[in-house]
């Protein structure tokens, strides 16, 4: 018995990491779906992510109105959860650039500052953003570029690690992104994203999900499209870049509360993992998230 529970664990993490990207990849380039882009220019809400950021906010701020976009389609919002640093002053700086602060008067988390800003925008389109990132000044262009599908609904862009110390953990982190992007190309060239990163990504507001506090916004947003039946999908020319950790411990910490907040989304979506009824959104959840998940515990 315990041989079984041994190799059935060797198997589980094999396919996890290594037989599960090699199936979704020849199945995406036997069965691919295409998307179709134009160039288009949509009202955008650009909804940015910040507690206690007064390190970054201002570079953040001074990098998304330097964006390619037309200024009179793009409004900036700060959704400050409950900063008791110099983060809201700062972005009060900006009010005379257009730039517009929602404070968060107690402290719930990111997903609920984000879902109580989006009721002060007025765009069609939301992009969510987190305050540590810098975006290429294409990138807003290239990342609305898939709304001219009607069957998109939701955009998630390429998130490019960091790493100008070159540290150790700085390369793991930029190592294992690259395999993760790898996948991420191939899921949307298949069917769909079952997950985005969080530091950028952009979705219709007509169908943007009301999240629960305890949800995590990079993978519920995908599963929320496909239950609206739209697609999400990956644009790899609208970059976003991010400093790397450069601690093992800070890494370790974030690799867990993922790995917590994805077992939580997966029992509350549990009845996505049916093949019978979601195809082949089910069977990239199962092994993609699910499998990888419990490999990690394993």
């Amino acid at each position: 018995m315990l041989e079984v529970i041994f190799f059935g664990a060797i198997f589980l993490i094999a396919y996890a990491y290594l037989g599960y990207p090699a199936t979704v990849y020849v199945l995406s380039r036997l069965f691919p779906r295409a998307v179709r882009r134009a160039t288009i220019t949509p009202r955008v809400s650009f909804i940015i992510a910040a507690h206690n950021e007064e390190r970054d906010i201002a570079a953040k701020l001074d990098n998304t109105l330097a964006l390619d976009y037309p200024a009179d389609r793009l409004e900036i919002i700060v959704a400050s959860d409950c900063s008791s640093d110099g983060t809201e002053e700062i972005v009060r700086g900006y009010a005379d650039r257009g730039v517009r602060l929602f404070r968060q008067e107690e402290r719930h988390g990111k997903t609920v500052a984000q879902r109580r800003a989006v009721r002060m925008a007025s765009g069609e389109i939301l992009v969510f953003a987190d305050a540590t990132t810098r975006n290429a000044p294409d990138a807003l262009r290239k990342l609305v570029r898939a709304f001219a599908d009607p069957e998109v609904g939701c955009v998630a862009g390429q998130l490019m690690y960091v790493d100008g110390e070159t540290s150790a953990v700085g390369q793991g982190c930029r190592s294992y992104w690259d395999y993760e992007k790898f996948i991420k190309a191939s899921e949307s060239r298949l069917n769909s994203l079952i997950g985005v990163s969080g530091c950028l990504y952009a979705v219709r507001r007509s169908h943007f999900a009301q999240l629960t506090q305890d949800m995590i916004d990079d993978f519920v947003i995908a599963t929320e499209m496909h239950l609206a039946g739209l697609r999400t999908v990956y644009e790899p020319d609208a970059v976003a870049m991010e400093d790397t950790n450069k601690r093992a411990r800070d890494e370790f910490r974030m690799r867990v509360r993922v790995i917590e907040q994805t077992l939580t989304a997966l029992h509350r979506y549990r009845a996505v993992l049916n093949p019978w009824q979601h195809g082949w959104f089910a069977f990239q959840l199962l092994g993609h998230k699910a499998l990888r998940a419990r490999a990690s515990i394993t």
